[in-house]
């Protein structure tokens, strides 16, 4: 199948690490030219470019705080300068994920967390628009969400998972406000997924892991990532608004 991302200017967020690495190689892998956003990780961010150069694609890394209005302008200002044109897909991929029981989660962090999560994919989503606007065009918006977003947590992530239900709040809402326009925005729900991040807890006991899954196993970050491609390709483009579940059955309705 032609996705139609040849050539095509996609800018994925925190893709330094995890599932947004694997996301931004699979751009890459389609003929796409792949922004890798960082915020504190520059050494891996430049591993993830150098991986996708030697295997053929075009990929440059990018620097910005997206809790920062003008790191985010910047950002795009870079990806223009590099490329030599706008920003057509954003994957709205960054998170912050603390842990704690609400009653001891400090106000500070919770705002943070919403800052990073929703600010974060407001204003990437807004200086996309903006940029676009002016240029004629319209583009395809990604918004990485969570299962968590509708099932909660007992693990302590209140800040976390109700953040990522703002975030399928905000793709619904841009996508009836920009679909005259011609953008199309939609929103990936991956449930349990397998990143380093987890590995040694998986490694202890992955029976408590895989059993909570109907499909009864973690998933993959290609997996999530395979759709996050689809729904910024001219393959999705009859889809705006949808939320789609990548979670091996956990919020099956």
């Amino acid at each position: 199948m032609d996705f139609g991302l040849q050539g095509t200017v996609v800018l994925v967020t925190g893709a330094a690490s995890g599932l947004g690495t694997t996301i931004a190689e699979l751009y890459a892998a389609e003929g796409a030219r792949v922004g890798v956003n960082y915020r504190t990780k520059p050494e891996q961010a430049a591993a993830v470019v150098e991986g996708i150069v030697a295997a053929g694609g075009e990929a440059f890394a990018v620097a910005g705080d997206l809790t920062q209005d003008e790191d985010v302008v910047a950002m795009y200002d870079a990806m223009e300068a590099h490329f030599g044109g706008p920003v057509e897909v954003l994957v709205n991929n960054a998170a912050y994920c603390p842990t704690a029981p609400t009653a001891e989660l400090e106000s500070d962090v919770y705002m943070h967390t919403v800052n990073v999560n929703m600010g974060g994919t407001f204003r990437c989503c807004k200086e996309l628009i903006r940029r676009l606007d002016a240029a004629g065009k319209a583009g395809r918006i990604v918004n990485i969400s969570s299962q968590a977003a509708f099932r909660g947590s007992r693990s302590g992530k209140s800040a976390y998972d109700s953040s990522k239900m703002g975030i399928v709040g905000l793709t619904i809402s841009l996508a009836r406000e920009l679909s005259a326009k011609g953008y199309n925005v939609n929103c990936v729900l991956p449930g349990l997924m397998y990143t380093e991040m987890i590995a040694d807890a998986v490694a202890k006991d992955p029976e408590s892991f895989n059993s909570r899954v109907p499909l009864n196993r973690l998933g993959q970050t290609k997996e999530i990532a395979d759709v996050a491609v689809f729904l910024g390709s001219k393959c999705a483009s009859y889809m705006t608004g949808s939320t789609v579940a990548v979670d091996g059955g956990l919020s099956m309705h």
